[in-house]
This record gives C-alpha cells, sequence and structure tokens, in this order.
C-alpha cells in the first residue's frame, strides 16, 4: 500500500472553507461545465480522480505522471477542484468536466521546469479548442513590469473574446511585484491567505492585482499526492485551484437554471464581492489585493440575476435581485516578449441543446504561416549526415551544401528535421506521413531553394498535430502532418503581381493598390502573426494567403476613400449562422481615411469554414460603413 502523509491538525480541508457548504447546497458540478489544469502531469488512478470526469490532452510534455515534483504538484491542484467526495481528498466542483493539460515538467535537480510563455500560450489556446471554460494556472513568470510575450498575450485576450476565464496565481515572491499571466487584465489572478484571513508572507500584492485579484485559503491545504496518498502544502498554487472550483461551481448555478454561462459576470461577482480592509481590517491593505474569497456574497451576486428563490438563496439572504446584476470589463493587449512560466508552490463549452464539447474530438488543425529552417535534432545525426555530404561541400549548416546533398539522397529528406519558423524562432516541426511523404519532403525542398534564392518570404503549412520533436537546442515544438495541397510559398511582390493581373486598372492606380496591399499584408504578418492553431488565427491565416479576395475588398475600400486608405484593425469573430459540422469564423477588416478620420469607416466581412485541414470561404464579401 502506498504511505500516506500524516496530516496535522492545522491541515485546511476545502469543505471546511466558509460559505462553501451553501453552494454545495445548489451543486457539487456540472458536466457541462469543463476546468482545464495547466500544470504538471496529473495522476488520474488515484483514488480521489480515478471515478471523476476528466480528459487528458497531448501536450508537449510527457503525461505519465510519476513521483516527480512536476506530478506532486499538478496531481495536488487537480484534486483540489475534481476530488471526489467520497475520498479522503473533497474537491471543489468534483462533478465538473476536466481537462488535463501537462505543461511543468521535472528539473535535472529536483525542481519543476517552467514552461515558455510561448509554450502556455499554445496550451491554452488547446484547452479553449477542446471546450474549456475555467483555465486554472496554479504557476507564473515573475516580471515586475508585467510585460508579455505577445503570443501569449493573443491567447488571453482570446479567452476574454471567447468568454474563457483564466484563473492564476499571483505568485510567491513575497513582494509588491507581478506574475504572468496573473498580471493580465482579462485574467482572475490569485493570492492566498491563512486561516484567519491575513494574507501570507510569501503572497505577492502587485498594484494590478488590487482590482483583478483576491485572497484565497492557501496554508497547508490538503491534496492528492501521486500513487495514493495525500499531503498538505502551502502557496497561491493551492489557492488558485480553490477560487477555479468556486467559478466554475457558479457557473454550474446559471447553467442549473437554463442560463448561458458568463463568466464575466462570476468574474465580477468574485471581485465585487471581496472582503476588503473596511469590513475585516489588515496591517498593510495593500496585500488585500481587492479583498478576501467571498463565497456567499458572490453567490448571492450571482444568483441575484436568476429569477428564481431557493431554499439555499433564502439561507444568504438573497433579496432584491436586481441589484446584484454587474458589467463585464474589456480585455486589452500587451505586445513585449517575456520569458517562462513556473509554478506558484511555496517559497468546455456547451451546446444550447447543453451538450458539452470537452471530449476529445478528432486531431489538432494547424494553418500556420512563417519560413522554413531545418534542424537535426542530435549531433550525431548531423555528423551522419554531414559524413555522407560530399567532401567540398559538406557543411550541413550551409543550406545550399544541405539541398544538394538531398537531391542526390532524397530519403535523407526525412533524416533532419523541418521546422516553420517565426523570426527565426522554430513554432513547428514538419513531418511528412503516408502516401505522399515523398511528395510533401520534395516540396519542402523547393521551398527552401526558393526562400534561399530570395525567390519566396513565407510558406503556408496546414495540418494536423503529430506528436513532438526535440531540437538540437533543448526545445520541443508540436509536429505538423501536413495537407499537401495547402502547402503553398509566395513572396509579397510576386503575390500583388498576380493579383494585378486580375484586375484591369491604370498603371497610376496599379502603383497605388501595390502600395496598399504590401503595407497591409506587412502589418498582418506582423502584428497580426500567430501560431494557427485556434480557429480564428487559421481563419485570418487563410485569407491572407488566398489573397484575391481580400484584394477585392481592399481595391473597392480604395475607389470608397478616393485612393487614401489605412487598415484600422482585423477582428475574427465566430459566425452565427455555419454549415451542419462545419466551424465558421467572420473575419472582419476595418478601413479608413487617414487623411479625414472622422468619416466612417467600411468593413468587410469575409466568412471562413476552418472545419477542413485547408479553410475555405463561404459565400460573397460583404461590405458596410461603421462609425
Amino acid at each position: 500500500m502506498p504511505n500516506e502523509t500524516i496530516i496535522d491538525s492545522n491541515v485546511t480541508d476545502v469543505a471546511t472553507i466558509d460559505g462553501l457548504e451553501e453552494l454545495w447546497a445548489e451543486t457539487f458540478g456540472d458536466p457541462r461545465i469543463c476546468v482545464a489544469i495547466l500544470d504538471g502531469p496529473v495522476d488520474k488512478s488515484h483514488p480521489s480522480l480515478a471515478t471523476a470526469n476528466l480528459l487528458q490532452l497531448d501536450t508537449l510534455v510527457s503525461a505519465a505522471a510519476d513521483l516527480g515534483p512536476a506530478s506532486q504538484h499538478g496531481t495536488h491542484v487537480a484534486s483540489v477542484v475534481f476530488g471526489q467526495h467520497y475520498s479522503q481528498v473533497k474537491g471543489i466542483a468534483p462533478d465538473c468536466r476536466g481537462l488535463i493539460v501537462p505543461v511543468f515538467k521535472d528539473g535535472v535537480d529536483g525542481s519543476i521546469t517552467p514552461c515558455s510563455q510561448l509554450d502556455l500560450a499554445r496550451a491554452i489556446t488547446q484547452a479553449v479548442e477542446k471546450g474549456a471554460q475555467v483555465i486554472n494556472i496554479s504557476g507564473g513568470e515573475f516580471s515586475p513590469s508585467g510585460s508579455v510575450h505577445p503570443f501569449l498575450s493573443d491567447a488571453v485576450n482570446n479567452c476574454a473574446a471567447r468568454g474563457v476565464l483564466i484563473v492564476s496565481a499571483a505568485g510567491n515572491e513575497g513582494c509588491d511585484c507581478l506574475n504572468i499571466p496573473g498580471a493580465l487584465p482579462s485574467v482572475l489572478a490569485v493570492g492566498a491567505m491563512n486561516s484567519h484571513g491575513e494574507p501570507m508572507d510569501f503572497s505577492n500584492w502587485g498594484e494590478v492585482y488590487r482590482t483583478q485579484g483576491v485572497l484565497a485559503p492557501g496554508e497547508n491545504i490538503q491534496g492528492a499526492s501521486p500513487e495514493g496518498g495525500t499531503v498538505t502544502n502551502t502557496g497561491t498554487s493551492y489557492a488558485t485551484p480553490i477560487v477555479s472550483g468556486i467559478v466554475a461551481l457558479l457557473l454550474c448555478i446559471q447553467v442549473k437554471h437554463g442560463l448561458k454561462p458568463d463568466l464575466q459576470a462570476v468574474r465580477s461577482a468574485i471581485i465585487n464581492t471581496a472582503v476588503g480592509c473596511g469590513e475585516q481590517p489588515s496591517s498593510d491593505c495593500r496585500r488585500l489585493l481587492a479583498g478576501r474569497l467571498n463565497i456567499k456574497g458572490a453567490m448571492s451576486q450571482v444568483i441575484g440575476g436568476i429569477d428564481i428563490m431557493t431554499d439555499s438563496m433564502k439561507h444568504i439572504g438573497v433579496e432584491n435581485k436586481a441589484a446584484y446584476r454587474v458589467k463585464t470589463k474589456p480585455a486589452s493587449r500587451n505586445s513585449v516578449y517575456s520569458k517562462s512560466v513556473a509554478p506558484s508552490g511555496c517559497g468546455c463549452g456547451c451546446s444550447e441543446e447543453g451538450q458539452c464539447s470537452c471530449e476529445s474530438g478528432g486531431q489538432h488543425l494547424v494553418y500556420a504561416l512563417g519560413t522554413l529552417g531545418y534542424d537535426f535534432g542530435t549531433e550525431a545525426r548531423r555528423d551522419s549526415i554531414m559524413q555522407h555530404m560530399e567532401p567540398r561541400a559538406n557543411d550541413p549548416y550551409n543550406t545550399n551544401h544541405l539541398l544538394m546533398h538531398l537531391n542526390k539522397n532524397s530519403s535523407e529528406a526525412a533524416a533532419i528535421i523541418w521546422t516553420l519558423n517565426l523570426d527565426s524562432v522554430p513554432i513547428y516541426a514538419i513531418e511528412g506521413a503516408g502516401a505522399f511523404a515523398g511528395d510533401v519532403y520534395r516540396r519542402l525542398r523547393e521551398f527552401l531553394k526558393d526562400q534561399a534564392e530570395e525567390k519566396i518570404e513565407r510558406v503556408s503549412i496546414p495540418g494536423y498535430v503529430s506528436g513532438h520533436a526535440t531540437l538540437s537546442t533543448g526545445q520541443v515544438v508540436p509536429i505538423i502532418s501536413p495537407e499537401l495541397r495547402g502547402m503553398c510559398s509566395w513572396g509579397t511582390d510576386v503575390l500583388i503581381d498576380e493579383v494585378l493581373k486580375k484586375f484591369k486598372m491604370t498603371k497610376d492606380k496599379k502603383k497605388v493598390v501595390n502600395e496598399a496591399i504590401t503595407a497591409i499584408l506587412l502589418r498582418v504578418y506582423y502584428e497580426f502573426r500567430n501560431l494557427g492553431g485556434a480557429g480564428q488565427e487559421r481563419a485570418i491565416n487563410y485569407i491572407f494567403t488566398n489573397i484575391f479576395s481580400t484584394a477585392e475588398s481592399i481595391i473597392d475600400a480604395l475607389d470608397v476613400f478616393k485612393d487614401s486608405l489605412a487598415l484600422d484593425t482585423i477582428e475574427a469573430v465566430e459566425s452565427p449562422i455555419c454549415r451542419h459540422s462545419s466551424e465558421c469564423w467572420e473575419v472582419k477588416l476595418y478601413f479608413f481615411d487617414p487623411e479625414n478620420v472622422l468619416r466612417p469607416r467600411k468593413v468587410y466581412l469575409i466568412t471562413v469554414d476552418v472545419s477542413d485541414v485547408v479553410p475555405v470561404t463561404v459565400g460573397p464579401v460583404r461590405s458596410w460603413f461603421v462609425r
């Protein structure tokens, strides 16, 4: 039998948290509400989790749980949310569905290896695509300024736009400082307090947290330990899943009474009802963030907007329901780079019919843009290839030398790791598979040759994520098995020339159109670049690969604004109307007259169906004026 940790009298059993019994009187959870745990690998066989409704996603981290620190952390955090009530660890929301999304792994020195902000962005996007409505991140990167990698910022903003709430640890540096992603505007940050409601010495209290963070119990929190035991731990890591579980239960109350889950209303209720210094003084009010978690108050505010009156509502004193309606806050964008996210241990979307979308539904699609690169994975593989190259052209890092070798030994194209890069940073590996693998590698050789000769600038790689590869630097990236028919390459000048051939216009008009499309494409390629994994990212990437449909809109806008034109922004929203079994996004291009900003903007809407590996536009381009 596995050894169990001896629990002392100071252990915090979540069942004893004030207000939770009243919340449990309403619900223990609902499988239509999906909570994602982005953490270390989780021991799903633990007695407290064995019957929990959990789905594990394939990520860049090995999903096998062991006795290492990452699995200890992940299993503990998951059990705080999903621990079944017949077991030793009673979780906050045991009947909700869960996604286990491993992002942390063991380090060589016995510590937990942080994940990069880029990989955290991948995991967040993956969780959202699989139906998560609440995302628990018991970790963060210390960031005094709150700076963030643009891909992580985009992933978090996408969550806000799609009604998904990220709950993240405030961090354990014990200072007036911030952690990412907890400091991002749409995130609910969580600090740790003791049983008396006083902030723990290690819990951060950066200024941003004072409007978007709450304190929750974080001292001696009981949880599951891999291989069957229990353990107590202290830190903002363990306060965070308490809040995530509460958020999930409040959503379940909304669903129970036939309402659509409203994450922003729940987030606002938790922040607005938090107990601050005015009600319960503290020696340093800044360290309370927005206040202490107040389950009864948040429950009152959420239920106050529901036109029912249950026994539990009467118990907590909800009378004036109209007084509790809340407003949502818009998300914002930050585009500064940063590094990695570490755990913060101490010092599913549903249809109107109620069907949950947390199940694993097919392979993960990608439609990504970038430049082509290659890697050898190991020194041994590099040397093996080098020794088979021509003596006078045997530098494997020289693109021309490598291509000369591969053209004579085409089978060795599969021996290197082809990569898709953004700003020279690999974001995917590309691996041919199936009957057309040889054709894929032939096309990759063609792309690399044209890129070396500066004939092309970018490539598009649609496909399925089929695993992950480790590069020679130690970086782990997802593998794309590409769809040959959607693999394209182009240079901006050549692309525009092809567009201009399609339309009849004067030489002067062609020059104006050329300049406009060039400026717009460059802005898209740099400002709106993305990982191509989320539905809206695939839609945007596709319409700027299939530039002909976009060019018509640009030319029309030039005519409207008398050749004075600038792109305001690009917006992608889920289409309310779509074909059966499809996923459609409406990509909106907003243009304005830079010489007269008071003129109404013109918006062009292109609907893209991204349900297939190669997206397709649906219907005609539509346009109208907006202020």
